[in-house]
């Protein structure tokens, strides 16, 4: 693995990143440094964020600590699989999550079969292995916890883009500022969210979500980067719950892309029988 760039380094954007959320910036020179369309920026940051090579493996260990600091660990697998042979498309994806530990969830499953099609839902199923028990996760069960931790199952697969509509706040010499507002309020417990998307590498650094008071109760923090295969990619980052003060941060290791895996594995057949030559 070869580390980025300073100028692409999350631990040194967040250095110049976290000052300026209390401070004005200057505005910048758009002539000098011209700004791409909103649609056009949080297209590609969603393919940094979720379509870096055909398919993708990565080990996570996940921390979750509550507000009294006490703290509780998983590990998993995370296999990804794009449906589309455009490697310019975000299309369809395919997602497998397999826990490792600890022996509560040891394999445990999570499928998601995930649509762009804006107004599809979802397909997700959930293996419990001690009930030898397989789950369907509803589309309105998305945003609650996965599995006892402050992300949500939509955040495992991401967000369909054109579930929202997309507004360039502002722009700093370092970053363009989004705010996504859903197009079905009903539909999800936020009223708008704000990206702060990295200007160089599109990398999505921290996500600020906002209650119908416009209040913060929810924020996704990008804590590291490596460049790995060629892909900038997030090897850790957090989730934290202003609310119950629960903060959960994600580790990524064994990270690998393009390593060619079947479309097979990507099936109820499997929640059982899991592909442990892709696991390991």
């Amino acid at each position: 693995m070869k580390k980025l760039p300073t100028s692409v380094l999350v631990l040194g954007l967040m250095a110049s990143f976290l000052p300026s959320l209390g401070r004005a910036e200057e505005p910048v020179d758009e002539q000098a440094t011209p700004v791409p369309p909103v649609a056009e920026i949080v297209d590609r940051a969603n393919r940094v964020a979720y379509y870096q090579g055909k398919d993708g493996r990565a080990q996570v260990a996940m921390e979750i600590t509550d507000s009294q600091g006490r703290s509780r660990s998983r590990v998993l697998v995370i296999l990804r699989k794009d449906d589309s042979e455009d490697p310019e498309a975000a299309g369809d994806q395919k997602f497998y999550v397999y826990f490792l530990r600890p022996a509560d969830v040891n394999k445990m499953v999570f499928l998601v079969w995930k649509y762009v099609e804006r107004g599809k839902d979802d397909d997700r199923w959930l293996y419990l292995p001690a009930l030898d028990l397989v789950k369907r996760i509803a589309g309105a069960e998305k945003r609650t916890s996965f599995v006892g931790s402050d992300f949500f199952y939509e955040d495992v697969s991401g967000r369909g883009i054109e579930e929202d509509t997309h507004e360039l706040e502002r722009t700093t010499d370092d970053y363009y500022v989004v705010k996504s507002t859903p197009r079905d309020p009903g539909a999800v417990e936020f009223a708008y969210y704000t990206n702060w998307i990295h200007r160089e590498s599109f990398i999505p650094v921290r996500t600020e979500y906002f209650d119908k008071n416009g209040e913060k109760y929810r924020e996704y923090t990008a804590l590291g980067v490596e460049t790995i295969e060629g892909y900038p990619t997030v090897t850790r980052s957090s989730m934290k719950s202003l609310k119950t003060g629960s903060k959960t941060v994600m580790s990524y290791t064994k990270v690998a892309y393009d390593i060619g895996l079947p479309d097979g594995i990507f099936t109820e057949r499997y929640l059982r029988n899991p592909p442990r030559e892709y696991l390991r």
